[in-house]
């Protein structure tokens, strides 16, 4: 017992003093990664016992075995304390087998899927949790984080204008209580934590916040400056669920060794009104006419997408984004400028769908996730507040609660 106590106190403060795990992204083989719970959005942030899945595909279609592993986090995405029998029933390290290979598709490819629990795992205790797909030799392909909570306080979560003039027509803030009277939660401002997400994403999400209030058992959180997300814009979209017409967004269609779709220019609207525009917040959907089951009879192809070039743009890096691209600013998504066209242009390689995107620009020193697409307070966004609690004598931070709420409700 005295040896495990040590152990466990070295483990924490080696945990401590690394920086928080991050999300591993594939290979260029390795494409649509849908990681989903019930609500399919794509990041599951789950109650403990019920259905998540996760789905691949594989372009080498060789019919690749991979193997998944999964892993406990605390709040800060630091390695928790926990051993694996404390977390799990049954074993991790097991086998992904293709589940389908690909229909009447130019582009050929393996489909994975695997759904938990399974027969193999259960997981046994709420937390953050990385789930990470291995190949044959022992290489991580990717990783993809998630959350498992169960509702033992209630989140109730408003959404207001900055207070700041500076920007009461760009910011969102997030307010909310956490109402936990049956929990009879000790010490909150130091067993407390919580996580505060736009659209689901991890890249911009907002830690740290201690309760400023207490009344009755409740934790109030009423910041302004420090709850405060830029508001953006509504995302653009195309969609090519029929392959070889032109849909809404695609204003060419090419075939050759496979198939090109071209999207219409965009401009940017930095500098224009705010114009209300349909979005699922970034996400796309997989989805083909071409046959019942899209997961393997939609085909890929190439969707060329299209940017005005702008002066204040050309000695800074250009980016498309969106869920599909897993919010990174890659190679892979880089726009290059086409002087002789007057445009930024680039070439992904997508499953055919549904797609939310948006453009970036990247200087030497600041990312601007802004400067093409505008912001606005009006914007429609997805905020999630994820609170987690250090319970006496424990050695792990459990999700305790999940509250939400939209920006379409802002209030002042």
């Amino acid at each position: 017992m005295k040896y495990r106590f040590l152990f466990l106190v070295l483990l924490c403060s080696i945990g401590y003093a690394q920086s928080p795990v991050q999300e591993k992204e594939p290979p260029s083989h390795i494409k649509t990664i849908l990681f989903s719970g019930n609500e399919k959005t794509h990041f599951p942030i789950i109650r403990l016992n019920e259905p998540f899945t996760l789905r691949f595909d594989d372009l080498n279609a060789d019919e690749a075995i991979y193997r998944y592993q999964i892993t406990h986090y605390n709040a800060d995405w630091q390695p928790s304390s926990l051993l694996k029998s404390e977390y799990l029933r049954g074993m991790d390290d097991q086998y992904i087998y293709p589940s389908s290979n690909s229909n009447t598709t130019l582009q050929p490819y393996s489909h994975y899927s695997i759904d938990f629990p399974s027969e193999h795992l259960r997981i046994l205790l709420t937390g953050n949790y990385l789930l990470s797909v291995i190949d044959q030799s022992g290489n991580l392909i990717f990783s993809r984080k998630f959350v498992v909570y169960s509702p033992s306080v209630g989140v109730e979560v408003n959404i207001k204008r900055s207070r700041d003039m500076r920007f009461f027509d760009t910011k969102q803030v997030v307010q909310f209580t956490i109402k936990g009277q049956a929990l009879q939660i000790q010490n909150p401002k130091e067993s407390v934590k919580v996580t505060v997400l736009q659209n689901y994403r991890w890249d911009t999400a907002i830690h740290h916040l201690k309760p400023q209030y207490t009344m009755g058992g409740e934790l109030i959180y009423r910041y302004d400056e420090q709850a405060a997300f830029d508001g953006g814009n509504e995302f653009l979209y195309f969609e090519n669920k029929d392959i070889r017409t032109p849909s809404s967004g695609v204003y060419r269609v090419e075939q050759t060794e496979s198939f090109h779709h071209y999207l219409f220019t965009s401009i940017s609207r930095a500098n224009r009104v705010y114009t209300y525009n349909p979005d699922i917040n970034g996400n796309f959907i997989v989805a083909t006419i071409h046959g019942e089951n899209p997961h393997d009879n939609a085909d890929y192809t190439w969707v060329h997408f299209s940017l005005e070039g702008l002066p204040e743009f050309w000695s800074k890096s250009v980016y498309v984004y969106g869920k599909f691209s897993n919010y990174q600013l890659s190679d892979a998504y880089k726009l290059s400028y086409d002087e002789s066209a007057g445009v930024f242009h680039g070439k992904v390689l997508l499953k055919q769908g549904f797609y939310n995107y948006n453009f970036a620009v990247k200087s030497a020193d600041r990312v601007d996730f802004n400067g093409i697409g505008g912001n606005f307070q009006q914007t429609e966004n997805d905020y999630t507040v994820i609170v987690y609690y250090r319970a006496p004598g424990t050695l792990y931070d459990q999700a305790i609660g999940v509250g939400g709420a939209s920006s379409v409700n802002i209030t002042r």
